[in-house]
């Protein structure tokens, strides 16, 4: 494994993000914590490089975040559940916050940490999207047309990117275990289970074993991939 590069983690307060910093720091990496919330990030404060508090929407508080250009990884974890319903009976500010946050927070920190990646001739970037991003989730259309967004924005700027030795993938799981599912209902959780045939959730350390390969060295001719991780859901 690559050892002792620089990595920034959005979301990182929690989930998939937080067991992206363990994994992270156990693989020897320096690790700047981006949340919302900095207190989700107390407990590892002393082993973290920083802790960034911004909303990744804002593209000012991203560009202005100390050291963004010594940046070599960046996992991009931060997203919000978006509003549950109909799509008639959604209201068009939760729809665009949902897409501030999923997609233009994704979009924001890659062109604030991506130039100086390109310039180092190396660099790997992996952004956390979702099988709901391929298959549409039924009152759920706000989070789902992010997470294809995702997708389709990590295929393309991959394609722009690919002879510079800077990698740009994506990682869709099933149903994982943290916090995004609180707006869920437990009849939404139970189907969403029902339909991965290991027929259990995702758990967070999973994906950030998948995304500490992603990030590596190893990772050397795999970009603009999206990587399922759904227990055999997704076999496609």
């Amino acid at each position: 494994m690559t050892a002792g590069r620089a990595a920034l983690v959005t979301g990182a307060g929690s989930g998939i993000g937080a067991a992206c910093v363990d994994r992270f720091l156990a693989d020897g990496h320096r690790v700047v914590g981006v949340d919302l919330r900095a207190g989700r990030m107390a407990e590892r404060a002393r082993d973290l490089e920083a802790i960034v508090e911004i909303d990744v929407a804002d593209a000012d508080a991203v560009n202005a975040i100390d050291g963004v250009d010594g940046i070599d990884i960046v996992v991009q974890c931060a997203a919000i559940a978006g509003p549950i319903g109909p799509l008639t009976e959604l209201s068009p500010t939760d729809w665009d916050r949902a897409m501030a946050v999923n997609v233009s927070g994704v979009v924001n920190v890659m062109r604030a940490t991506l130039p100086a990646m390109v310039r180092r001739g190396w660099g790997r970037v992996v952004n956390i999207a979702s099988i709901a991003g391929k298959e549409g989730n039924a009152h759920q259309s706000a989070y789902s047309a992010s997470k294809g967004a995702v997708i389709a924005l990590t295929k393309s700027v991959a394609k722009e990117l690919a002879t510079t030795g800077v990698l740009v993938n994506a990682v869709a799981p099933t149903i994982t275990d943290t916090p995004l599912l609180g707006p869920a209902t437990q009849e939404m959780l139970d189907f969403m289970v029902s339909r991965v045939p290991m027929g259990r959730m995702c758990q967070p350390e999973e994906v950030a074993a998948l995304v500490s390969w992603l990030c590596s060295e190893e990772c050397s001719f795999s970009t603009g991939a999206c990587f399922d991780i759904t227990g055999g859901r997704a076999t496609y």
